[in-house]
């Protein structure tokens, strides 16, 4: 695999990670975990705190999306200058081999005649 497709994957890994935290703390219709946070709450701002972790979630889904797409070129470019080629002609090979190996079976043009 490449390096940077690896780079890549780890990135969108931890992102998800980051978004699932900050998603957690936001304010559902309960409150969610955002308010055993009080301290957060009194100096920021119960409104500010929860526009901060809006935006922190559009942020953290823009860059899933747009590091995604960019793993998708990266990983093709991997593939396709890669051993995959090696590996799949070798097994279009075999394969070969094997058919052309095979027993040759006579095919009975009428089967009731053989009674």
């Amino acid at each position: 695999m490449n390096a940077a497709f690896t780079v890549l994957v780890i990135l969108i890994i931890i992102a998800a990670i980051l978004l699932i935290a900050v998603v957690l703390l936001q304010n559902g219709k309960d409150g969610g975990l955002a308010t055993n946070f009080t301290s957060a709450n009194q100096t920021l701002g119960v409104r500010q705190t929860a526009t901060i972790l809006e935006k922190a979630t559009w942020y953290l889904v823009a860059f899933i999306l747009v590091v995604s797409i960019v793993t998708v070129f990266v990983g093709r470019g991997s593939t396709r200058s890669g051993s995959n080629d090696a590996v799949s002609t070798e097994i279009v090979n075999q394969a070969e081999q094997a058919a052309s190996e095979a027993p040759a079976f006579p095919l009975q043009e009428n089967p009731e005649e053989t009674n």
